[in-house]
């Protein structure tokens, strides 16, 4: 019988990045949150296609480019009728694409918060003494991965350390200071909870 309780995370980033840009209708610069619209402009063979953004005090527009005068032949059907019906899969995958944003606009706002599903792989939660925690990201979060544990298990940060210092909570693949980093899709955290009194609360907050 296995005494580590092997458990899944699915994390996913919980509040779109909001581009910083300089609102006319404000005279200042301002967030601008995600519509969840698209705009889709067709000229001819060419189309353009943005993702609408509003400001967050005035409702005031912003496009961020996502095709360009490109060539009708060059998309997809499928992905045509996605743009077009405001697919919302395809508008968040969008908006949660920081890097793009960042070339067109320079400054983002990130939000740290998260959505955690949790899945048992394999052993029994009676029975364990440790934990293996695999993460899988749907998007790339900021979260460090400190906090992303102290919140999910109901511990400390300090705490964390501590069990790393002694060896008893090991991050794959590791590296310095992995805990003060973010969370990255494949990464495997264990933990030997065999010396700590709340063993069993630590085990049922991580979803066993």
């Amino acid at each position: 019988m296995s005494s580590t309780l092997r458990i899944h995370w699915t994390i996913a980033p919980a509040i779109a990045p909001r581009p910083l840009i300089n609102c006319n209708r404000c005279g200042a610069v301002k967030a601008y949150r995600c519509s969840g619209k698209f705009r889709v402009n067709a000229n001819g063979k060419r189309i353009d296609v943005w993702l609408i953004y509003r400001c967050v005090d005035c409702d005031n527009s912003w496009n961020f480019g996502i095709f360009e005068r490109c060539n009708r032949r060059d998309i997809e059907a499928s992905l045509l009728a996605a743009l077009e019906s405001n697919d919302p899969r395809l508008a968040r995958r969008h908006a949660f694409d920081v890097v793009a944003l960042r070339n067109q606009v320079g400054r983002v706002e990130e939000f740290p918060d998260v959505d955690v599903r949790k899945r048992v792989l394999g052993g029994i939660s009676e029975s364990a003494v440790a934990l293996e925690l695999r993460f899988g990201l749907e998007m790339p979060t900021s979260l460090r991965l400190d906090r992303l544990l102290a919140g999910e298990l109901g511990i400390s940060r300090s705490r964390l350390q501590a069990l790393e210092e002694r060896r008893s909570l090991v991050v794959d693949p590791d590296g310095a200071k992995a805990l003060r980093k973010p969370a990255r899709q494949g990464m495997t955290v264990g933990i030997d909870l065999a010396r700590e009194p709340d063993r069993e609360a630590i085990i049922c907050a991580a979803g066993g």
